[in-house]
């Protein structure tokens, strides 16, 4: 059996990606990483609560659709 770690504002935008179906749900909550290039040089750094904060996103609504994944 297969556990599933919880999303936090502290889960690195890498941490996030590895899972399938997150990037339509970053996408739907406004999340630019998703389509900037940059990103990807910086993905294990970046924290989903420094990102949300940066561009005015709701943490909890995100993060709560990101915890439904099973």
């Amino acid at each position: 059996m297969k556990f599933f770690k919880m999303f936090t504002g502290e889960s690195t935008y890498q941490e996030v990606i590895s899972k399938e179906g997150t990037l339509k749900i970053l996408a739907k909550h406004g999340v630019p990483c998703v389509s900037c290039p940059m990103a990807k040089y910086e993905m294990a750094k970046l924290k989903l609560g420094d990102i949300s904060e940066m561009y005015g996103i709701d943490l909890k609504a995100l993060l709560d659709d990101l915890n439904k994944l099973k």
